[in-house]
């Protein structure tokens, strides 16, 4: 497995499926700030409803990904998520198949979102219970606060870069802020 994160502001993602399944991987691509978001569900119980994407109220056939630089497969039997995996595959997009391995080229790790801060857990799809059981320790281990505190970092970052300090002492800066606000104290000893 290569770890990435992708940076899907610019690029368009797809949501192919129905229920909690697909509602799942519709917020995963919400809340990392996919821009251009479209959603094929089939008994979507309402919720699509309110989605900021495109929705079409059946599956996608291969014209419908042209252009798609992600597409997720969730809560659809094995023929209709083969067949948009080959689709998928066709118009050279990443896919991700909720509990279909098979047809993965990449998993979908536990996240803990705190702004700028992500965190993720991985087990290569392996074990998704141990990942999401190591997510709930971290949400209290890194809790909201911590959307704060990037910021503060984030800022101070940008004024040591502008003041024209070398990347060795806006590391060594950033761990003494770190170590004087004891902010990752109570994390350590954890």
């Amino acid at each position: 497995m290569l770890p990435l994160i992708l940076d899907t502001r610019e690029r368009r993602v797809v949501v192919a499926g129905r229920g909690l399944a697909a509602q799942q991987r519709y917020e995963l691509a919400r809340d990392a700030g996919t821009g251009r978001l479209a959603l094929f569900v089939i008994d979507q119980d309402g919720w699509a409803c309110h989605a900021e994407a495109a929705l079409y109220e059946r599956l996608p056939v291969r014209a419908d990904l042209e252009g798609a630089a992600v597409v997720f497969v969730a809560g659809l039997s094995r023929d209709d998520t083969a067949r948009i995996v080959a689709h998928a595959r066709a118009v050279g997009a990443l896919v991700n198949a909720e509990d279909q391995p098979e047809f993965c080229d990449f998993h979908v790790p536990a996240v803990v979102r705190r702004a700028d801060l992500l965190i993720t857990v991985s087990t290569g799809g392996k074990a998704p219970g141990l990942s999401q059981r190591i997510k709930a320790h971290l949400e209290v281990q890194f809790g909201p606060e911590w959307s704060a505190r990037v910021r503060t970092l984030v800022d101070a970052r940008a004024l040591w870069r502008a003041e024209g300090r070398p990347k060795t002492e806006v590391t060594r800066l950033t761990r003494e802020m770190l170590e004087r606000e004891g902010w990752l104290r109570a994390t350590e000893a954890a």
